[in-house]
């Protein structure tokens, strides 16, 4: 019977253990990335200055990414991704004088994904997550493809621009690595779904790019 009631009370304290344990990890966890920016280039053709099918080619890098999570409950969090704008290079891969770098722009893609957590509890923690992409488009320069256009297109004085909103989808999976009481080491991979309409002032809509890139990032997480 001692051994019962000594059974009883130690699964209790275990418990209560692995509860507080539980608890101190807290409902938000803080991450910093580094994301590599894969981006899928899909690009109408442009006639007139003749660009193939996906011959426009915007720059891949290497960002720093902060992100802050959520927890409603041990399975279910909502995460929102942040970084700083990044600067791409847009390249003409071909076209009737050949390929050249057509100019740049800076994008600020914040990103919310509500993520499903399947083993909350574990040293390896996997989760998938979906939701949505907003990204802002500044500092537009494209004077080297208005010089190209321009002179093709004879007659042509318009320029070039990039719309500046876009909002899309995103897809996400990942997962933690528990490594001390509050911290873990996190490996991610999105596809967000990122497009703009390449336009000329004088003829209109010449082309809709379709960036759609995969991040894959790797990191440091502390929960709170």
């Amino acid at each position: 019977m001692k051994f019962v009631k000594l059974a009883l009370v130690a699964g209790v304290v275990a418990g209560s253990a692995a509860a507080m344990a539980q608890e101190t990890e807290g409902n938000w966890m803080v991450r910093g990335r580094v994301v590599r920016i894969d981006t899928n280039n899909d690009s109408d053709p442009i006639a007139a200055a003749a660009i193939p099918q996906d011959g426009i080619d915007i720059s891949n890098k290497t960002i720093p990414e902060v992100d802050f999570t959520y927890f409603f409950s041990k399975n279910l969090a909502a995460e929102l991704i942040l970084t700083y704008p990044q600067k791409h290079d847009v390249e003409i891969t071909a076209s009737a004088v050949g390929a050249f770098k057509a100019g740049s722009f800076k994008q600020l893609p914040p990103t919310l994904t509500l993520q499903y957590h399947f083993l909350p509890d574990g040293q390896f923690r996997p989760y998938v997550g979906a939701g949505v992409n907003y990204t802002r488009l500044s500092d537009v320069n494209l004077g080297p493809l208005n010089a190209v256009t321009q002179t093709l297109g004879g007659g042509n004085t318009g320029t070039n621009y990039l719309d500046k909103n876009s909002w899309g989808g995103a897809l996400q999976v990942g997962f933690d690595v528990k490594i001390g009481a509050k911290s873990f080491l996190n490996f991610d991979l999105k596809k967000v779904y990122i497009q703009t309409d390449l336009r000329n002032t004088q003829f209109g809509k010449l082309s809709t790019v379709k960036v759609d890139p995969l991040l894959f990032g790797v990191g440091y997480g502390y929960r709170f």
